[in-house]
């Protein structure tokens, strides 16, 4: 029997854009389908798939759901475009290959029950990095089991960040307010639109996990050209950080990715750019040492961290 939906205003809309992600797009739906918060719609932008994707979730879609088809248009221009058709009093934001658990919707509504006055509500997550590896997001502050205010967002995301895309809520009104997801960042967006959550509202955080990323593609090098897009997102807040010393902290530890992603695939000018904008009292001893070593060093460090996690074993320079 379909599900009954006839509330004009759902308490959340769900934003999924979905691009070729046949094999995981069923596992999502479900995981949606399966929560113990119920008063929602859902928007899937369809950004131009070329694979199964849609056929995949035919039987399983109900007269919550509706479904935005375009030409492929990038991630940011599809969750824009699901927000701006949402009617929700709130959005969600799921990726078409993340995962949430039966609560993930009731505590964000307690979340946002608890701390009207935020303008981000994350909840906890955790990390897939392969089918063997499961652990908890590690965050820079000590917490309980109690929800809270953030004191410092960027303190606090310097090892993983405190909000990611499937984990978050926050009204349309405050997503227009900051200025929606950057068009013209191809990587990072997410990364963008939470530094001007951060630099604007309260952000609250729930403990209790509630949702699953993969991250399977860890010891992977994005394209060349995505580099200057990184490196362009964290200079946009040079402003910024000249009077907040948690957030140039946050942006050099941004940086120093940047640089190691750079020296891997030659890019010898930029990295040596960003060599001398970091200011290494904002890194650890461990970044700074790599960010010294050789490339052949490098490259076999990036290679023994990969069999690590198949042993079910993760190592960070973060930490």
């Amino acid at each position: 029997m379909p599900y009954k939906f006839e509330k004009m205003m759902p308490f959340f809309s769900v934003i999924i854009p979905l691009y070729n992600k046949e094999d995981h797009i069923k596992g999502t739906i479900k995981s949606v389908l399966n929560q113990e918060f119920k008063d929602f719609e859902v928007i899937i932008v369809n950004d131009g798939s070329t694979d199964e994707s849609l056929k995949k979730i035919e039987t399983l879609i109900d007269n919550r759901f509706k479904i935005i088809n375009q030409d492929n248009q990038g991630v940011s221009h599809a969750r824009n475009i699901g927000i701006a058709e949402s009617k929700g009093s709130y959005i969600a934001l799921l990726d078409a290959d993340d995962f949430w658990y039966e609560n993930h919707l009731s505590d964000l509504k307690k979340l946002i029950k608890r701390f009207p006055e935020a303008g981000l509500f994350c909840n906890n997550y955790e990390i897939s990095y392969n089918n063997k590896l499961i652990k908890p997001a590690t965050f820079n502050f000590e917490y309980n089991n109690y929800p809270m205010i953030i004191k410092d967002y960027f303190k606090s995301s310097i090892i993983n960040s405190i909000a990611w895309t499937s984990s978050v809520a926050f009204t349309k009104e405050s997503f227009i307010r900051i200025g929606k997801f950057n068009l013209k960042l191809r990587t990072g967006q997410d990364i963008d639109l939470w530094i001007r959550y951060a630099l604007k509202y309260a952000i609250a955080f729930s403990p209790k996990i509630s949702m699953r990323y993969h991250n399977f593609d860890i010891n992977s090098l994005s394209k060349t050209e995505y580099n200057y897009e990184r490196y362009n997102l964290v200079n946009n807040y040079a402003e910024e950080e000249e009077t907040n010393n948690s957030l140039k902290k946050y942006l050099d530890i941004n940086r120093y990715a940047i640089a190691i992603r750079c020296f891997l695939n030659n890019e010898k000018t930029l990295y040596k750019k960003l060599k001398k904008e970091i200011d290494y009292k904002n890194l650890n001893s461990k970044q700074r040492i790599l960010l010294m070593l050789p490339k052949p060093i490098l490259i076999t460090i990036k290679w023994f961290q990969k069999i690590l996690i198949d042993k079910k074993i993760y190592l960070t320079a973060y930490k």
